[in-house]
């Protein structure tokens, strides 16, 4: 029996194998770009996050009040990871809170600054929004701004969650920042940020 022949095969059908995947991946890639192209960027349906949008968002015992302007957050700025972004007000659409690509969300009926309630600020772990939450530590400074005040919180907890880990943005007896985003292998987890007024 000739074993140099049947390792050489053996060789061969496993280059094979370790090639097609990587071909799959490509000819997706190729595909998706595709479809870009022809429908043009303007019609594209609006894109909500894949990593939120199975994750409920728990409604009930939220506030839902009428709030002045001047006092849902607009920016939030958390020095030692140099981040200053941006904060929308965040509407519930079929039963999720909406995931903006390029500035952070306050989720609707969550607290707000300066009175007692969770206030849940979330962004897409990607650069320029909430990816530096990795590196940040418990006892960093955070800063909400709104209209009419800003806000200065201490970081108390760091912690990982999965999705359905809802109680992490439930109401709180007292006031309490929460940041949410992104974390794990393939986004299967959730990194949250604690933090109380200091």
């Amino acid at each position: 029996m000739n074993f140099s022949k049947i390792l050489q095969k053996g060789k061969s059908k496993s280059k094979k194998d370790k090639t097609s995947p990587l071909r799959l991946a490509l000819g997706l890639t190729l595909v998706l770009i595709g479809l870009v192209i022809i429908l043009g960027r303007d019609n594209l349906p609006t894109i909500y996050s894949t990593s939120f949008e199975s994750e409920p968002v728990k409604i009930e015992g939220l506030s839902f009040s009428e709030l002045k302007e001047e006092k849902i957050p607009k920016r939030i700025v958390i020095p030692q990871i140099f981040t200053d972004l941006e904060v929308k007000k965040s509407n519930i659409v079929g039963g999720y809170w909406e995931v903006f690509e390029d500035t952070a969300g306050w989720g609707i009926g969550s607290g707000i600054p300066g009175e007692k309630g969770n206030q849940v600020i979330f962004a897409h772990a990607k650069e320029g929004l909430f990816l530096p939450l990795r590196s940040i530590k418990v006892g960093s400074q955070i800063y909400v701004l709104t209209d009419s005040d800003w806000y200065k919180y201490e970081i108390k907890e760091i912690k990982e969650v999965y999705p359905n880990q809802v109680e992490v943005i439930a109401p709180t007896e007292d006031e309490t920042l929460t940041l949410y985003t992104c974390s794990g292998f393939a986004d299967t987890k959730r990194l949250i940020v604690v933090a109380k007024p200091s």
